[in-house]
């Protein structure tokens, strides 16, 4: 994806890009790339998705690749695309960090506010889902 802000702008609060924001823009690239089936949009969109949110967190590759060591061609498709998302998982992290340093901001301590952004991250993506078209 491109932006025209950059992921120091969303940490800063420069922009108001949000999950949302990036969730979508996300899904409409998968479908671009997917040519609109709905599994295979679906299942690369989560693929990538957790694989953005995986680097973003800190999650070594490797590490995160392990839980598809039963599907080799799975693993070499994220091992392939992890150099191209780059910017995508920077942006998916700045995203979150300034999720967590609102709360800071708002005086909750930084342990805290880590937990709460995790928490709401994995609601906010269970409850709503890329929409197929």
């Amino acid at each position: 994806m491109e932006w025209e802000f950059t992921a120091e702008d969303v940490v800063k609060g420069r922009t108001g890009y949000d999950l949302a924001d990036f969730r979508h823009g996300l899904a409409e690239e998968v479908r671009q790339n997917t040519g609109g089936d709905g599994d295979a949009f679906i299942r690369t969109y989560h693929l990538i998705y957790d694989l953005c949110y995986a680097l973003s967190t800190s999650k070594d590759l490797e590490a995160h690749l392990a839980a598809y060591a039963y599907d080799p061609p799975t693993v070499q498709f994220l091992r392939e695309l992890a150099p191209v998302m780059s910017a995508n998982v920077e942006m998916l992290g700045a995203i979150l960090q300034r999720q967590i340093m609102d709360r800071v901001e708002d005086g909750m301590p930084l342990e805290n506010a880590i937990s709460e952004v995790a928490d709401w991250h994995k609601q906010t993506v269970a409850e709503h889902p890329p929409a197929v078209h």
